[in-house]
């Protein structure tokens, strides 16, 4: 890797390393914590406000929405206007936002206070470029690992401590709960070290920043809206075709114009794109399908053809212990992309995602089995995770890496979205007879599904070159103010 960024802006850690990886850590689990606490909590939901599946989950969904605009633009805006200044305020709207939902006692107001909540979801771009920014550049691989893994232990304690309080002390609690964390994480945030900002004339295209919002909500729109629906559903169909055919205008006027939105040309470089196409296939198999395959295998009972009847605290803690897993195995992770490129850890989680497959392809039958299979993919998941922005650094210049991980944050929600809705399909469209159990080809086709992705991933990080482009650790000159 190429000398650090910090000697030539004059911008040097201000804190001790532990102390800024920790903070960086902490907020991106906060943020992952607020993701996922009311995915558990849904059912309740659902019989608290009297409503079906469909209109709580906009509960879930408005979270998500606004989480993705929010990992673009906020990046966006971070890269230009100082990253920690605007970490702090997100973590801070965020906690009004869990506010906002806690002190109604409507649906709509719920939806409301996590649309809110959602502007969370432009922290982890903004953790990856403030790492870069003020630690050694041998240092970075390593600490984005941690803040990676942060954040996916983040969404599993979520869910954990939703099983354990959706129904006693109650689902407001959760709210309480994701409140002081984003809140404690704000306040934490304002340790960090001055964050430098780019000086100069350049004027953020807000327009384009809504017409870029517009595009990606409509996509993931329709791809939740698959879950829930069907593919062939006119709603589903028109949110993904009106949102891809609004990115290509997008795109097409940023190449154009003076001072865009998003660098568009930043993004087309052969590293970024492999590195995209990876993103897209390894999270649809080893975070979206297998995600939600896993807890449906674990939590059937014994009688039906594929399960090992798990309780929901035992699922939900095996599968906490992925996560954590996951994150003790980050450093190693980051360690290896250090030492030999990021690349090479994509190569080890894209094997290992293959593993997972296979494991459970054979042994899904049993507790032991299924126990081994989760513990390859917490390897898979923690190297693919933290490689995937290491990569996308490589590539982008320092200014811009809040910007560039934040598009690629939202790559990863609609193909873990989508990752969900093809697992969905398989187990609801293959059911035994006359009984709501998924048939043991559902399963089949679910794992291969996972396979064919991992191996697929792993083909495309072995046409991703080792090393970093030209000039992509290399400062821009206009850097100068703290903020």
């Amino acid at each position: 890797m190429s000398p650090s960024p910090d000697t030539a802006t004059g911008v040097r850690p201000a804190r001790p390393l532990p102390l800024l990886v920790g903070l960086l850590a902490f907020a991106a689990a906060a943020a992952g914590f607020a993701a996922t606490a009311l995915v558990g909590a849904l059912q309740v939901l659902i019989v608290h406000f009297r409503t079906d599946l469909d209109n709580a989950g906009w509960a879930v969904n408005a979270f998500i929405l606004v989480a993705a605009a929010s990992a673009v633009v906020g990046g966006r805006v971070g890269d230009r206007y100082g990253r920690r200044r605007l970490l702090v305020a997100l973590l801070l709207v965020s906690t009004v936002g869990a506010a906002i939902s806690l002190a109604t006692d409507t649906l709509s107001g719920v939806i409301a206070g996590q649309a809110v909540a959602g502007v969370a979801g432009g922290v982890l771009p903004l953790c990856f470029g403030l790492a870069r920014e003020a630690l050694p550049w041998q240092k970075v691989p390593v600490a984005t690992a941690v803040i990676a893994g942060a954040a996916t232990l983040g969404g599993a304690t979520g869910a954990v401590v939703a099983e354990a309080m959706v129904q006693s002390p109650g689902w407001r609690y959760l709210l309480v709960v994701t409140g002081a964390a984003t809140l404690l994480a704000g306040l934490a945030c304002i340790l960090l070290p001055g964050s430098a900002r780019v000086g100069g004339g350049e004027r953020v295209n807000w327009l384009a920043g809504v017409v870029l919002v517009a595009a990606v909500s409509l996509v993931l729109f329709g791809v939740q809206g698959s879950i829930t629906r069907s593919w062939s559903d006119g709603r589903t169909i028109a949110g993904i075709v009106c949102g891809l055919a609004l990115l290509a205008l997008w795109a097409a006027w940023e190449r154009r114009v003076e001072h865009p939105m998003i660098n568009v040309r930043l993004l087309t470089g052969r590293k970024t794109v492999l590195t995209t196409l990876a993103t897209a296939v390894l999270v649809t198999g080893i975070v979206g399908a297998a995600g939600l395959l896993l807890q449906t295998l674990m939590q059937t009972p014994e009688l039906a053809p594929v399960g090992i009847g798990l309780s929901a605290r035992e699922t939900v803690w095996l599968l906490f212990g992925v996560a954590a897993l996951g994150l003790l195995l980050s450093p190693v992770a980051g360690w290896l992309a250090a030492r030999a490129g990021a690349r090479q850890s994509l190569v080890v989680g894209s094997l290992f995602g293959v593993v997972n497959a296979l494991c459970l392809a054979l042994f899904h039958d049993s507790v032991t089995g299924v126990v081994v299979s989760v513990a390859f993919l917490a390897v898979a998941t923690s190297f693919v995770l933290s490689a995937i922005p290491i990569l996308i650094m490589e590539d982008t210049p320092e200014e811009n890496t809040s910007e560039a991980t934040g598009l690629n944050v939202v790559v990863r929600t609609v193909f873990t979205t989508l990752g969900t809705s093809l697992a969905t399909y398989f187990l609801s469209h293959n059911l035994v007879p006359r009984t709501p159990f998924s048939s043991s080809d559902a399963f089949s086709q679910g794992f291969t599904l996972i396979g064919a992705c991992s191996a697929a991933g792993f083909v495309l990080a072995l046409f991703i070159r080792s090393g970093e482009r030209s000039g992509a650790a290399a400062p821009s000159a206009a850097l100068a103010t703290k903020a």
